[in-house]
C-alpha cells in the first residue's frame, strides 16, 4: 500500500495561488486556514488528494493550468496588488486580457507605487519562494536618481548601512554613474519594504527616480513600460542565476 503524498500546508497554499509561502504562513498564523474543518497549524502537512483545505470560506486546490511567469515593466503610479481600496491603479490592469482575471497570479516581489521597472507575476509558488526568500539572495539591480550629487567617498556608508525603525538597511553593491554624479546603480540581495528610499533619506538624500532593471541575470530587454512578456524556461533560470 503506497504512502500518502503529503506536503507542507504553506507550500500547498502557495501552489494554490494565495501568494508567496510567507504570505501563506501569515494566513495560517492568523487562523484563516482550516484543514478538514479544524484551524490549521504552521508546519502542518496535508495530502492534496484527500484533505479539504479552506482559506476563509474558499476551498483551495492546486491549479490545473500550466505554470505561468510574466515579466512586466511596471510604470510609476501603479501598485503591486490585486485588490486595494486605496489603490487607484494596479499592475494587474496592465496584463493581457486573458490574464487579468486569473486569481492565481501574484507578484513575486514588489515595487512601491513611485518606482518602476521589472516585476515578475506568476502562479508558480516555487518560483515566488525562490525569488523572495532572503536565504536565496537573488540579486536585484536598480538605477537610482537622487535630488543632488552623491559624493563618491560616501559609498561605504551605503554598504555599511543604517538602522532605521529597528531594521538594518544596506546596499550590497553600489556603482556611481561616471558622468551623472546624482545617479547610482544599487544592488540588493534582499528586499525590505522601500529599503532604498529609506536608506537614502536617512543619509540625507531624496530619491527622484528608482527603476529596477534586472533580477538575477534577467533584464528588461525590449519590454516597454506597461508591457509584459511571458518568460521561457531559460529566462526563468536567468532570474535565479
Amino acid at each position: 500500500m503506497s504512502e500518502p503524498i503529503q506536503e507542507r500546508l504553506q507550500k500547498f497554499l502557495a501552489k494554490a495561488g494565495v501568494g508567496s509561502r510567507r504570505k501563506a504562513e501569515t494566513f495560517i498564523e492568523t487562523g484563516r486556514v482550516k484543514v478538514n474543518g479544524s484551524i490549521a497549524k504552521l508546519g502542518q502537512k496535508v495530502d492534496p488528494s484527500k484533505d479539504h483545505v479552506f482559506l476563509d470560506e474558499r476551498r483551495m486546490t492546486k491549479p490545473a493550468t500550466s505554470k505561468i511567469a510574466l515579466a512586466l515593466n511596471k510604470p510609476t503610479g501603479f501598485t503591486c496588488t490585486r485588490s486595494d481600496r486605496y489603490a487607484k491603479r494596479t499592475i494587474f490592469e496592465l496584463l493581457p486580457k486573458n490574464f487579468r482575471k486569473d486569481a492565481s497570479l501574484h507578484c513575486a516581489g514588489r515595487l512601491d507605487q513611485k518606482s518602476q521597472g521589472l516585476i515578475v507575476i506568476t502562479n508558480d509558488g516555487d518560483l515566488t519562494y525562490s525569488l523572495t526568500h532572503p536565504s536565496n539572495k537573488i540579486l536585484k539591480h536598480y538605477t537610482v536618481t537622487l535630488d543632488k550629487v552623491f559624493p563618491f567617498d560616501r559609498v561605504d556608508e551605503l554598504i555599511e548601512g543604517v538602522v532605521e525603525e529597528g531594521e538594518h538597511l544596506k546596499a550590497d553593491a553600489v556603482l556611481p554613474h561616471p558622468s551623472k554624479p546624482n545617479e547610482l546603480e544599487i544592488t540588493l540581495n534582499h528586499g525590505k519594504k522601500r529599503e532604498i528610499r529609506r536608506l537614502m533619506k536617512t543619509l540625507g538624500f531624496q530619491v527622484e527616480r528608482l527603476e529596477r532593471f534586472k533580477i538575477g541575470k534577467l533584464g528588461l530587454g525590449g519590454i516597454k513600460p506597461g508591457q509584459t512578456k511571458r518568460l521561457t524556461e531559460e529566462e526563468k533560470k536567468l532570474l535565479l542565476s
